[in-house]
């Protein structure tokens, strides 16, 4: 965190208003929210008796700015033998509002409260403009390590379009924890190992070339795959082909450095690709793991545990775990091969106990999709049941499917051609609007940029949970709540910054008493629940929560351009405007780069 979080306090002191009191829980030096609701709860508690910690706790944000800025369901507040309608009309008389403050009103059992739009005015911008990049941010996970898993792609196959929401997701949750204090490490566990890499060394025998793998590794090791796999179909499970891939896979296991060595080179090749592709999407990872990584003796100490814990049984030479003894719907579970070969639920065990000696991390996340529910549920339970006490700080967040998500020409589709399809779109629209196009200066990065953009907020507009249906037309869209139109909304206010030409300084000691517009008044109060808006992103693990918020504040400040003219306006007013402005800009671009957009300022 920058030394200029002392912004707030600053900014109180010239109005000449202390810090409220501190509540457990509240970082009213990070979050302009939290120095009302400080207020509130020392008022509140003069005029009701009631404790302060309740009454913190018990403030919510509501859901449209008519019915306040903050809002308090009396019956929250735990009293026995009250009205609440009654309590609310006589607490919002008692209540001194002092400079904090334009209305406290009873509406029912609730109790709304209105902030003072000049206080609230001068807190927001000068935090905005102060802190930038870090306007938002909080310390709330200071001191503690969390390890979040993502994207864990199959080596030697393209990166599917299935891959991007994992990424995309994990990027974003990363982003997210370390904005809020957290000390965060980004894994890559990709799938690396199993029968399948015998499959594709026997298939790289029959049909590979090393001309076309020097050339495009991942699509050769692709169209390899199909073909060894069809010829499996054709043959039957029983095949010598099959059985040549399960003994390729055994000598893996077993060490074999001649079987090792064409593996770690599909490997290799595979993860310099998929480095090209995460750059693109601004995602970045402190370790590439995977399964072949984990350690012999740490599923050896895995086995060993179950056996100790008595939670397994053999059948037929296989060794497997009953968990119906502590949650009927997880059934039972194969921990290791009638043959000895290990099983990924067995090395994903072994994988956390490894993690946790090697990090001692606080929480780990895990992005898989919703499909892989039950080997979360079975494989947290399996921590649990092995005595494991930081089993419980495990998360699983889980996301639907994305339907319909193929190229325009309709074939199955790789993430790279969507990109590149985008791309294509949005420079075909850039380029009808001649003017602009010229003064842009890499016209193609700009282009793929918002074509990005049109693919990841297409995806995170929805619930995670919720399967969603990829729509060409309304992706590349700029009007309606699109990426382009986010972008559209940045690079206005850019434009609006660059003509004015004022410095952040003239900014910071403007006179927002001339701010006395309803739509600036919105806007302003818009920008001060950013901080508020990533606390609730922190418990959801939502990114939605943060997509809505930014293009409620877009819509907002389309709105303020018909009122709110800056060009040919007296100075002081096209000041006063343009901090209200650069101060929006500085929240749309932090909630842009927190979900993993780069903004652009021409477009």
């Amino acid at each position: 965190m920058t030394a200029t979080v002392n912004a707030i306090t600053e900014s109180l002191g010239k109005l000449g208003l202390k810090q409220p009191i501190f509540n457990e829980g509240s970082t009213p030096e990070f979050n302009v929210i939290d120095v009302f609701r400080n207020y509130i709860a020392s008022e509140l508690h003069r005029v009701s008796e009631v404790d302060q910690e309740i009454i913190f706790s018990a403030l919510d944000s509501p859901s449209t700015l008519d019915k306040g800025d903050l809002i308090i369901p009396v019956p929250r507040l735990r009293l026995k033998g009250i009205n609440p309608k009654d309590k609310a009309v006589e607490w919002s008389e008692k209540f001194q509002k002092g400079k904090f403050f334009s209305e406290v009103k009873a509406e029912g059992p609730f109790l709304q409260f209105y902030f003072d739009k000049s206080v609230l005015y001068n807190l927001v911008i000068t935090d905005a403009i102060k802190r930038k990049t870090e306007y938002g941010a909080m310390p709330l996970g200071q001191n503690k390590k969390v390890i979040v898993e993502f994207s864990s792609p199959n080596i030697a196959k393209p990166f599917h379009a299935g891959h991007l929401r994992s990424t995309i997701i994990g990027g974003f949750l990363s982003n997210l924890y370390e904005k809020t204090g957290w000390n965060v490490t980004r894994i890559n566990y990709l799938g690396d190992w199993g029968k399948q890499f015998g499959l594709l060394a026997v298939g790289f025998q029959k049909y590979g070339s090393e001309e076309a793998l020097a050339k495009d590794p991942i699509n050769h090791l692709f169209e390899v795959y199909v073909r060894v796999n069809k010829d499996i179909t054709e043959e039957g499970e029983t095949s010598e082909t099959n059985e040549a891939a399960k003994a390729y896979f055994k000598r893996m296991e077993d060490g074999d450095e001649e079987a090792l060595k064409i593996w770690k080179r599909f490997r290799e090749l595979s993860i310099g690709k998929y480095i090209d592709t995460y750059a693109r999407l601004n995602i970045k990872y402190d370790v590439y793991s995977g399964e072949s990584q984990v350690p012999k003796e740490k599923m050896k100490e895995a086995t060993d545990i179950f056996e100790k814990k008595g939670l397994i049984h053999v059948d037929r030479g296989a060794k497997l775990i009953d968990l119906t003894k502590f949650n009927k719907k997880l059934g039972k579970t194969l921990v290791e091969k009638s043959d000895g070969t290990s099983l990924y639920l067995t090395r994903d065990v072994g994988e956390a106990i490894k993690r946790y000696e090697t990090y001692h991390f606080d929480k780990m996340i895990y992005v898989i999709a919703s499909q892989q529910d039950l080997h979360c549920a079975q494989f947290f339970e399996i921590l649990k049941q092995m005595g494991l006490p930081w089993a419980k700080n495990l998360e699983h967040v889980n996301f639907g499917m994305v339907q319909g998500m193929s190229t325009r020409k309709g074939t199955v589709v790789f993430l790279d051609n969507i990109l590149e399809e985008t791309k294509e779109k949005m420079h075909e629209v850039m380029k009808k609007n001649e003017a602009k196009y010229a003064q842009i200066e890499d016209p193609d990065k700009i282009a793929d940029l918002i074509g990005i953009s049109a693919v990841m907020i297409q995806d995170m507009q929805a619930k995670r949970i919720n399967n969603y249906e990829f729509k060409w037309d309304r992706m590349t869209s700029f009007e309606g709540d699109t990426g382009p139109y986010l972008q559209y909304a940045h690079s206005r206010l850019s434009s609006v910054q660059r003509k004015a030409g004022f410095e952040d300084s003239e900014l910071i000691n403007a006179n927002y008493d001339l701010l006395t517009e309803e739509c600036a008044q919105n806007l302003i109060r818009t920008l001060a629940q950013y901080p508020d808006t990533l606390k609730k992103a922190l418990k959801t693990n939502e990114p939605s929560n943060i997509v809505t918020y930014l293009f409620n504040v877009s819509h907002i400040v389309s709105q303020c351009y018909d009122i709110l003219w800056v060009a040919g306006q007296e100075k002081e007013l096209a000041v006063a405007r343009l901090a209200l402005y650069a101060s929006a800009k500085q929240v749309l671009y932090n909630g842009m780069t927190l979900l993993g957009l780069t903004p652009v300022d021409r477009m």
